[in-house]
């Protein structure tokens, strides 16, 4: 049960970012710049970063939305699983391990992401803007995790729902309808 009351059918993070639509608006932007703005990464890629970070702060209501989204994005149900099993395995490019590696470390403590991290990552073919965002990209989603874990967000079990969930991100991405949402848990 949330800690605060949270309109039922809005669970996650949408029932917090109705909760308070003047702190949800610059956060929904920097959203939608980071994972669907211009970038060399693919939506998808950024989708993985948000999935991993999820998955490592055992935050499974954000673990389960990017994960959808991710798989959506990249056209198969395996990769995010890969990922976030382990990255070195996982079905990504080279470059994309090393970034990962960096959310992975920026995660626990920015302060672990080492000169090695980043070096790999640039030999890989990484840009600076890149890396930048990668770590940009943990934060957000630390700070996501956080505030619905924080809060006792419900987390719908349902599949079905993160299905749906994953559908709208990924086509309309992180902006708020006009007028909120309208949707039911199932």
């Amino acid at each position: 049960m949330p800690h605060i009351p949270l309109p039922a059918q809005l669970p996650g993070i949408t029932g917090l970012l109705e909760y308070r639509l003047d702190t949800a608006q610059p956060i929904r932007e920097l959203t939608q710049i980071l994972l669907r703005g211009e970038s060399t990464l693919s939506q998808g890629e950024r989708e993985l970063i948000a999935a991993l970070v999820s998955a490592r702060n055992c935050t499974n209501f954000c673990e389960a939305a990017h994960s959808k989204a991710a798989d959506l994005l990249l056209g198969n149900d395996e990769t995010a699983h890969a990922v976030k099993h382990d990255i070195e395995t996982a079905p990504v490019s080279e470059k994309m391990k090393a970034l990962l590696q960096i959310a992975a470390l920026a995660q626990k403590n920015g302060k672990d992401v080492t000169p090695g991290a980043v070096a790999r990552a640039r030999e890989a073919g990484a840009t600076d803007r890149e890396i930048h965002d990668t770590v940009l990209i943990t934060g957000l989603f630390c700070l996501y995790n956080k505030y619905v874990d924080g809060l006792a967000s419900v987390t719908p079990t349902d599949p079905a729902y993160y299905q749906m969930l994953g559908e709208r991100i990924t086509s309309r991405g992180y902006v708020r309808p006009p007028g909120g949402y309208q949707i039911q848990t199932h």
